[in-house]
C-alpha cells in the first residue's frame, strides 16, 4: 500500500496547503497517540519545533490530538530534531514529535515522529497511523480524568546542551578556537552557540535572529556563502553551518571553502579507526557519495556500504549491519554511539575533537581524498512520472554506457520536492557534463 501522507522524512508540505493543515495535524496527534498509548502509566509525548510561524498552529493542533486520546504533552519549544530524539529517550516519553521542514523555505512545514527509543518510525508503523487518520477515531477518545494535559518544559534546552558537550572526551575543551556558527535562523539558534561557548571557544554567531519567516533564508547549510564570508571576516578557524532543524551540518574551513559530508565522514572514519572506535569495518553512505570517498576508504582497508538517498535508510543499514558511522554528502552525519539521527552540532564537535588532537587546520584535516568529478542537477516537473518515460529511460541507459564501469549515473525523484535529481560521476569531467546535460534535456522534454 502506497503511503498517502508520509514521505521519506515524515509528513511535509506547504503549511495550510493541500496536505499539511491543522485538521491533519489534529488527526496525526490522535492516530499516533492511539498507537503509542500503552500501559497504566500517564503516557507522554514530547514536541519540539523549529522557528517557522506555522509551527505554533501545528503544535497546538497536535497537542489537541494527543491530549484527546489521553497523552500528556511536553512542549519543548524551538529545539533541534536530534534533541527531540534524545529527549524522547531521556524523558522516557512514549513518542517524540518534531515540527519542521528542515532546509525548506519558511512557508513549508512538516511532522516527524520518533519511537520511545529515539528512532524514526518504520514504514509499517507509518502505514498503520495513516490508516487510523482516515478512520473514525471517536472510539479512541479519552474521557474524564483520562484526558491528557500539556506542559511547557523549561529545562529541555539545558538538557540537550549538556548532552552535546558530554560527547567530547572528558578532558577536552575548545579553548583557543575561533568558531563561526550559522544557525540558519532555525531550531538551534539558542543551543548551538551556548554549547560551543561553554566548551571554551570564541564564538561568532550568525543566523540566530529568527522572525518566523527567515529560516534558511540566505543562511545555514544550504547557503554557506554567509558563514564563509564571516569566517574570513573574523579570521575564524572553522565555520559550522546548520540547517533549519539542525540535523545537518556543512563545515567551512579557515579559507572560507566548503567541506562536504563525504570529506567529513572520511575524517571521522580514519580518526575512529585509529582509536579502535570504528565499528563494522567501514561506514555507511548513500549512492550520492563521491567515488573518491569509496576509493580512499578502500586504501585504508575500510568498506563503504551504500544505501538509497535518505538518512533513515543510512540509519537502517547502520543498525542492521553493525556500523556506527554513516551519513550523506549533504551533511547528515549519524554517529550512533551518541545519537539516533543526524545531529549537526554533535557531528561538528567530533570534527573539532580531531582538530584539537591533531592540530593543524581544518583545510588540511579535511583534505583526505581527491574527489572524482561529480555533477548534480535538479530538474523541476509539474506532474506525471517522467522517469517512466521511454525517452528518459533510454537517455539514462546511454549515459551509463558512455561513462562505463569507472563512472556512475544516478537519476532519482526527490522525496520532498517536485524535482528529479540527475547525478553523473567519472574521472573525465567533460564527459560527465555531457551525459548529465543529455539526461536533463530528455527529462525537460517530457516534464
Amino acid at each position: 500500500m502506497a503511503r498517502k501522507y508520509f514521505g521519506t522524512d515524515g509528513i511535509r508540505g506547504l503549511a495550510n496547503g493541500d496536505k499539511l493543515t491543522p485538521e491533519l495535524a489534529l488527526k496525526v496527534g490522535m492516530a499516533a497517540g492511539t498507537k503509542f498509548v500503552r500501559g497504566d502509566h500517564r503516557n507522554r509525548v514530547v514536541i519540539g519545533k523549529d522557528t517557522r510561524r506555522s509551527g505554533y498552529m501545528i503544535e497546538q493542533a497536535l497537542t489537541a490530538g494527543f491530549t484527546a486520546v489521553g497523552m500528556d504533552v511536553y512542549l519543548l519549544g524551538p529545539m533541534p530534531t536530534p534533541a527531540v530524539a534524545m529527549l524522547t529517550r531521556s524523558l522516557r516519553a512514549d513518542l517524540g514529535v518534531m515540527i519542521s521542514a528542515s532546509h525548506n523555505p519558511y512557508d513549508d512545514n512538516g511532522i516527524k515522529l520518533f519511537r520511545p527509543d529515539g528512532y524514526k518510525l518504520s514504514d509499517e508503523l507509518e502505514k498503520e497511523i495513516e490508516a487510523l487518520i482516515d478512520s473514525d477515531m471517536s472510539r479512541h477518545l479519552a474521557k474524564g480524568r483520562d484526558i491528557g494535559r500539556a506542559h511547557r518544559d523549561e529545562e529541555a534546552r539545558t538538557r540537550y546542551i549538556e548532552y552535546a558537550k558530554r560527547t567530547l572526551p572528558r578532558s577536552m575543551d575548545l579553548s583557543g578556537l575561533r568558531i563561526v556558527v550559522d544557525c540558519a535562523n532555525g531550531a538551534a539558534y539558542k543551543v548551538a552557540p551556548v554549547a560551543l561557548w561553554e566548551l571554551g571557544a570564541e564564538v561568532f554567531t550568525i543566523g540566530a535572529e529568527p522572525d518566523g519567516f527567515n529560516i534558511n533564508h540566505k543562511v545555514g547549510s544550504t547557503a554557506p556563502d554567509a558563514v564563509a564570508a564571516k569566517v574570513k571576516e573574523v579570521r575564524a578557524d572553522i565555520g559550522i553551518a546548520l540547517d533549519g532543524d539542525a540535523d545537518r551540518v556543512i563545515i567551512i574551513d579557515e579559507k572560507g571553502r566548503v567541506v562536504d559530508g563525504d570529506q567529513f565522514m572520511a575524517v571521522i572514519a580514519e580518526s575512529w579507526a585509529k582509536r579502535d572506535m570504528l565499528v563494522g569495518g567501514g561506514i555507511v553512505a548513500t549512492i550520492m557519495s563521491n567515488l573518491g570517498l569509496e576509493r580512499h576508504l578502500a586504501k585504508l582497508g575500510l568498506k563503504l556500504e551504500r544505501t538509497q538517498v535518505g538518512d533513515r535508510y543510512v540509519l537502517e543499514t547502520m543498525r542492521s549491519k553493525g556500523y556506527n558511522v554513516g551519513g550523506e554528502q549533504s551533511g547528515h552525519i549519524i554517529l550512533s554511539d551518541f545519537t539516533t539521527t543526524g545531529d549537526g552540532l554533535v557531528a561538528a564537535l567530533q570534527l573539532l575533537a580531531v582538530l584539537k588532537e591533531e592540530g593543524g587546520s581544518i583545510s588540511s584535516i579535511c583534505a583526505r581524498f581527491e574527489k572524482v568529478p561529480q555533477l548534480l542537477r535538479s530538474v523541476k516537473f509539474k506532474s506525471g512520472k517522467p522517469l517512466e518515460n521511454k525517452q528518459v529511460m533510454q537517455a539514462i541507459a546511454d549515459g551509463q554506457a558512455t561513462l562505463g564501469e569507472g563512472g556512475r549515473v544516478i537519476v532519482r525523484a526527490s522525496g520532498t520536492e517536485p524535482v528529479i535529481r540527475v547525478m553523473g560521476e567519472a574521472d573525465d569531467a567533460s564527459l560527465v557534463e555531457t551525459v548529465v546535460s543529455q539526461i536533463e534535456t530528455a527529462i525537460k522534454q517530457v516534464a
